[in-house]
């Protein structure tokens, strides 16, 4: 909880900086809340701070009342239906890397039945994927609206958040999203990530050992720790866990292999900071 603090404080100092980007009626607001099962607790100020004030970029939008459920049944089956082919031609569009037909597809989908958290969540990962990070983010804080617990939507948008660079917001979606689950190795890993490029070096290496824990057949969570381990001037124990990325996945010993960490989250900094562990070894 006092790492939790940390993160929410470091979000306030940003706050007044950001203008509003949701226009979230104060009685939406206690609706989440009401649906999170929680009192006004320091955390939950902490999300709806985040909710008020995360970014000047996105464009405004107004989070729309669900769906009216008085559809007939004849209609609502019909639009579930077609709703899942279209979400299923999207996924395929999107393993073929055919990303603007994916997104359309799937953007069909969500119009056909936009109460199904599924499909704004594959939606939002999609646009991610296709760095539309923007209509990301407003695809997933749509299907948090509709689940305020979903941690498959916080770990999510706490990924888009962190690639696209604004950290402090980053670090409180992936903290919401390790309350959320405690052993969440995604939220630890890249929790590890945020931090060490707000050179925090501490939290960074021991959110990075606690997802070596949760995830150790994964080397990502090594190198992470690595390289916070590295920045933090302790050179010796970064040489010892690369290593162990190392014996995790034996491609690590190639700095050209190196490259593909962007995919993982890792910022072109932190990737040559890995190539510099790398190359002292």
């Amino acid at each position: 909880m006092k790492r939790l603090s940390k993160s929410f404080s470091l979000l306030q100092q940003t706050a007044n900086k950001t203008k509003p980007i949701f226009f979230i009626t104060d009685t939406q607001k206690v609706s989440v809340i009401k649906n999170m099962g929680l009192v006004l607790s320091k955390s939950t100020v902490g999300l709806l701070i985040l909710i008020n004030s995360i970014t000047p970029v996105l464009p405004a939008i107004a989070i729309k009342p669900k769906a009216d459920s008085a559809l007939s049944p004849k209609l609502t089956q019909v639009n579930k239906q077609a709703a899942e082919e279209y979400r299923q031609l999207g996924i395929s569009y999107r393993k073929q890397e055919r990303f603007d037909e994916a997104i359309a597809s799937l953007q069909k989908s969500v119009n056909l039945d936009p109460c199904n958290l599924d499909g704004r969540i594959i939606l939002g990962w999609t646009q991610h994927l296709a760095k539309k990070h923007d209509a990301a983010a407003v695809s997933l804080w749509e299907a948090i609206y509709l689940s305020p617990t979903s941690l498959q939507a916080f770990n999510a948008i706490g990924i888009v958040y962190l690639v696209r660079g604004d950290l402090p917001q980053a670090v409180v979606l992936h903290s919401w999203a390790a309350l959320l689950k405690a052993d969440n190795e995604i939220a630890h890993y890249n929790l590890s990530l945020a931090y060490q490029r707000l050179k925090q070096n501490d939290l960074a290496i021991a959110y990075a050992q606690k997802a070596t824990e949760l995830e150790p057949t994964n080397p990502h969570p090594f190198v992470a720790m690595a390289i916070a381990q590295w920045t933090s001037g302790n050179q010796p124990s970064a040489k010892q866990t690369f290593r162990e990325a190392i014996g995790v996945d034996a491609r690590y010993r190639s700095p050209d292999f190196l490259n593909f960490l962007n995919e993982a989250g890792f910022s072109n900094d932190q990737i040559q900071t890995a190539k510099q562990v790398l190359a002292s070894l």
